[in-house]
């Protein structure tokens, strides 16, 4: 199982680094959301403190989105274009195709924040937190990671066409933006505010800005139940997806 998954993870990384607009995108757009709002928007956005300092979680959601919607494209080209029939026909693990694309999304979303939080500090990005703090908030971004990649893999087998697969993304890029990932909910109308503080991304931001903080990660727990809820019903709906279209 382990080998097939490598070699299928190799496979989609080689795709992903002949694709150099792709990458560059993928890598960039973070970075420029980051500028947009921390240079056009922060300085009319009252936080209690530096605006870098409270848009970077919000940053690393943004990345995950970003991502996801490469992996759904890419895993939607490899359903639809006759691949799994080829791969169907070798003596392999029959799931490795799937888990190929997850660990490549996976591992290429984290790279992605990575730059992401090295041009923050860069501009001087200074979070309180100690070593166990930035490795806590690290372990929360990557099960946050693993859980969209996951619902991004199942997207990418139910779409019908690569195009339709990047589109059905969308609302996972959509959903930090209605959330505190920009914003305290508080500041926003009555009606929304429920909403953005009762969905997966509140909590996880939350937790990640407080363990980055230092001051004490209170809404871990939710942060925790969504992103494992998430990552299990992605995984199910991958694994469904994926049986029927290789027994077609």
């Amino acid at each position: 199982m382990v080998p097939d998954t490598l070699v299928m993870f190799r496979r989609c990384a080689r795709r992903t680094l002949r694709s150099t607009d792709t990458l560059v995108i993928s890598l960039t757009m973070p970075i420029l959301v980051m500028l947009l709002f921390t240079y056009v928007f922060g300085g009319a956005i009252e936080v209690g403190g530096p605006y870098l300092n409270y848009v970077i979680p919000g940053i690393m959601l943004l990345c995950t989105g970003f991502g996801a919607s490469i992996t759904a494209t890419s895993v939607c080209t490899d359903m639809t274009r006759g691949s799994v029939d080829r791969f169907r026909t070798l003596p392999m693990f029959r799931q490795a195709l799937a888990a190929g694309h997850l660990t490549e999304g996976v591992a290429r979303t984290l790279a992605a924040i990575a730059i992401a939080v090295g041009v923050a500090v860069a501009l001087g990005y200074r979070p309180v937190s100690g070593p166990l703090g930035w490795l806590a908030a690290a372990g929360m971004v990557a099960l946050f990671v693993v859980a969209i990649t996951a619902i991004a893999v199942a997207l990418g087998m139910a779409a019908s066409n690569p195009e339709a697969a990047g589109g059905l993304t969308y609302a996972i890029t959509f959903i930090p933006y209605v959330s505190s990932a920009f914003v305290p909910t508080h500041t926003m109308p009555a009606w929304l505010r429920p909403i953005a503080e009762h969905q997966p991304a509140t909590p996880v931001v939350d937790t990640i800005r407080s363990l980055l903080d230092a001051t004490g990660p209170d809404r871990a727990l939710a942060a925790v139940g969504w992103c494992v809820a998430l990552a299990a019903l992605g995984f199910a709906c991958a694994g469904v997806s994926f049986r029927r279209l290789s027994y077609r």
